[in-house]
C-alpha cells in the first residue's frame, strides 16, 4: 500500500524528470506526507488543457457518492479499471504523484518498524494516480498500488505503482481510455532500482516532518 510518502525535490528537478515545463511556485519539502492532506500531482484539469502541477486532496470520493461512501487513499491495479467506484477516473482522470520515497512498516519482534523506500539513483518516483471531483467540488485522488516487487517484498506485500520514464506521457494522455491499450503502453519501474532502510519511529506521528525522518538507523 502507500500510506505515507516523502517529496523534497524542487519543481526544476521534477520538470527535468518529467521532461515537461512545470512553471509553478516552489514546493515546500515534506518528509511525512499523510492521507487526508493536500498533495502535489501532475494532471490535466480537462482534456484540452495543458499539464499542470496542482494540489489534490489525498482521499478519493466521487462527486456522485454520498457522505457515507468510503474515501480510499489507494486503488489496486487489479480492480481500478473495472470497479464502478474507480473506472471513470481510470479512463479519464489519471494523474502522477511525484515522490522521493515512501514509508512502509515491517513487523519485528512484536512491533512495527518503519522503513524508507526510495530509488537507488535518487531520481524522482512517479506514482500512478487517479483523481475525481469530490462532493464538495474539490479534487481528490488515490494512488494506485500493485503487488510488491524486488526488495519491497521484504517490507510489505504491496507497493505504490511507480512508473518508468517511458510510461509517464501515455499515462497522462487524455486520448488513451481503453484498459488494454493503457496496459500495453504503461509499465512499472524496474524493481532493481528500489532500495530501503530502517528509519526512526518518529515517522509514526504525522506531525513529525523533518529530513531526519529518512535517515537510516540501526535496528535494535
Amino acid at each position: 500500500m502507500c500510506g505515507r510518502f516523502v517529496l523534497y525535490l524542487d519543481v526544476r528537478s521534477l520538470s527535468a524528470s518529467l521532461k515537461l515545463p512545470l512553471a509553478e511556485p516552489p514546493l515546500a519539502p515534506r518528509y511525512n506526507v499523510a492521507p487526508g492532506t493536500w498533495i502535489t500531482a501532475v494532471l490535466r484539469p480537462d482534456p484540452d488543457s495543458q499539464l499542470t502541477l496542482d494540489e489534490l486532496w489525498w482521499g478519493y470520493r466521487p462527486h456522485w457518492a454520498d457522505d457515507k461512501a468510503p474515501q480510499p487513499i489507494n486503488a489496486t491495479v487489479e480492480k481500478v479499471a473495472t470497479s464502478n467506484y474507480f473506472k471513470g477516473a481510470f479512463a479519464h482522470h489519471r494523474c502522477l504523484v511525484p515522490a522521493d520515497g515512501w514509508f512502509e512498516w515491517v513487523r519485528l519482534e512484536g512491533r512495527k518498524q518503519p522503513h524508507y523506500l526510495t530509488r537507488t539513483d535518487r531520481e524522482p518516483l512517479w506514482f500512478a494516480g487517479i483523481w475525481t471531483e469530490r462532493p464538495d467540488g474539490k479534487p481528490g485522488c488515490a494512488i494506485l498500488t500493485e503487488p510488491a516487487r524486488g526488495v519491497a517484498k521484504e517490507i510489505h506485500p504491496r507497493m505504490p505503482l511507480a512508473l518508468d520514464a517511458e510510461s509517464l506521457e501515455p499515462w497522462l494522455d487524455p486520448d488513451l481510455t481503453d484498459r488494454e491499450t493503457i496496459r500495453r503502453m504503461v509499465h512499472h519501474l524496474n524493481a532493481a532500482l528500489i532500495t530501503h532502510w530502517p528509519v526512526s519511529q518518529r515517522v509514526n506521528k504525522p506531525m513529525e516532518d523533518d529530513v531526519d525522518l529518512i535517515e537510516p538507523i540501526n535496528e535494535p
